[in-house]
This record gives C-alpha cells, structure tokens and sequence, in this order.
C-alpha cells in the first residue's frame, strides 16, 4: 500500500491529466473553428501554418515542432540604399508588401509549366534559382492572391485575370530557398545584388528586382511558407525600424531561409500586378 502523502500525490496527479485532457479537446474544437475563421479571413489553411504537436506533461514534453528553420551559417548579409520615396505606410500594415493581408484562396488548376502567348523578358527572374538544384519543382496545389480595395484599404474579391497567381512548389523540410536570378542588377557599390527584402517576417519573405520601396515598377518576388534565416531577418527589422533608408540586399542564389514543411508558396508580380507562376516562357524558359 503507498504511504497516505504519495497516495495523495497521485491522486492529485491524475486529477491534473484528466483536467489537461478536457482542456485540450476542448480546445482543439475551438482550434478547428479558430482555424476555420482564418482561413475565412486569409485564404491561408491550416496546413499553411508552422505545425507543431502538444504533448500531456507524463510525455515528458510541453511543446515541440516540425519544422527545420535553422540558420544558414555560410551565408552573411548587407544593406543598399534604397531610392526615395520609402513605402507610404508600414511595411507589416502594406498589402503590396505584406501578403498575409490579402491572403489566397485555393483553386482548380493544371499542376504543370502552361504556355502562354505574347511577348515575354529574357531577363525576368527564373523560379528554378529557388532551389540548390535549379528544378522544376512539383506544384502541389494552386491559388488565386486575393485583390486589395485600397479606397477602404481592404481586401477585395480573388483576382481572376489569370488563373493561378500563387503557385505551392514540392519542397523538402529543411531545404534552402535561394535568389531566383534574373538579367537585372539594383547594386551599385558593389554591383551584383539581385533584389532588396522589402518585407520579411518569420515565414514570408518579399523580394524586389528593383532599389524602389514599392511595387510599382519592375518584378516583385513573395516567397510563403519559409523559415527566413534569422540573421536576414534581424538585419531586416533593424533597417525597418530605423527608417528603410536601406534595406537588406541580396545576390542572386544567395540562401534566403528554409523550406517550413512539404512546400513553399511563390507569387511573382511584373510592376504591381499578380501573373501566372507557371508561365513557361516568362518564369521557367527553356523547360
């Protein structure tokens, strides 16, 4: 028989398990309706977010994650000047720059290079660069980028001039997400920077092919669902808070952070406007 004080102990022990138990479901139910709201108010489902699994305290773990976001210890970063004017508004409360207020919403679409017609750029960055082995990634599902009302500063309707205008690529976890090159170069001293980070944040990363803090003119890069490399993202929100006179300047192929999970999510831009990620003749030539 246990003595009264260990009895006692466990007792309250399992009156502690029972409790945690009846919390989380519980709180898995108001997860599932939580993450039902989101993706309501995002386009982001569930899946696009960092996944992590609780464990009860007998496990011997509170919280634990699956993803691999570590630093990528060869690479170091610097600053360029950006040309005036700086964005208009905070960078994080900027649908052009932030694509978390826009959001995305899933779609019916061929997972596959399509052929467009008309013209195209031969310097137009080239989405293979995103990985170390230059592919053509799997697509693993499609979206349309939601449009943005700027005269209420809210968001719109999905955009539907094309069909597809975010594209999920096959990653592996863990694997490094690089600088698509293009035939363009912002740098001056030194040259060769491909592109300024004109927003990161821990899991999204917008790139432009130009020194503007805007969209306005030239291509614009959003990269969804990566691990951005701590030491990118520090030097970003120093330059961000004091003042985007510069900001982080990249070369092409430089490692710009991690793949989250099993994809990334890529949007390209051409002076403000969403195209198709999958057009062979502007994104992916020669394949």
């Amino acid at each position: 028989m246990l003595p009264g004080r260990l009895l006692v102990f466990f007792c309250a022990c399992a009156a502690l398990i029972a409790l945690a138990t009846d919390a989380l479901s519980a709180n898995t139910d108001a997860r599932i309706a939580d993450e039902s709201r989101l993706a309501d108010a995002t386009g982001l489902r569930p899946s696009d977010a960092m996944s992590s699994t609780i464990f009860l305290p007998l496990a011997g773990k509170l919280f634990t994650t699956t993803a691999s976001c570590g630093a990528i210890v060869s690479e170091t970063y610097h600053t360029l000047t950006m040309l005036p004017p700086k964005t208009d508004r905070p960078a994080e409360a900027h649908a052009d720059l932030n694509l978390a207020l826009r959001g995305y919403i899933a779609t019916s679409a061929t997972l596959a290079l399509i052929d467009l017609g008309g013209g195209s750029d031969p310097g137009a960055p080239q989405l293979p660069g995103l990985f170390q082995n230059n592919r053509t990634p799997i697509f693993s599902s499609a979206h349309r980028v939601y449009d943005w009302n700027w005269t209420c500063n809210c968001r719109g309707s999905a955009l539907t001039t094309w069909d597809v205008t975010l594209i999920k690529m096959a990653t592996t976890p863990g694997e490094i997400i690089r600088v698509p090159a293009s035939g363009y170069d912002i740098g001056t001293m030194p040259s060769g920077y491909e592109v300024a980070a004109l927003y990161a944040s821990a899991t999204r990363l917008t790139l432009k092919y130009t020194r503007n803090d805007n969209v306005v003119l030239g291509y614009t890069l959003h990269i969804e669902d990566v691990c951005v490399e701590p030491g990118l993202l520090n030097l970003y929100n120093t330059m961000n808070a004091a003042g985007r006179a510069s900001l982080p300047a990249l070369f092409a192929g430089q490692g710009v952070g991690r793949a989250m999970s099993n994809s990334i999510g890529v949007a390209i831009r051409d002076s403000g406007t969403f195209l198709d990620p999958r057009s062979r003749k502007d994104w992916w030539i020669g394949r």
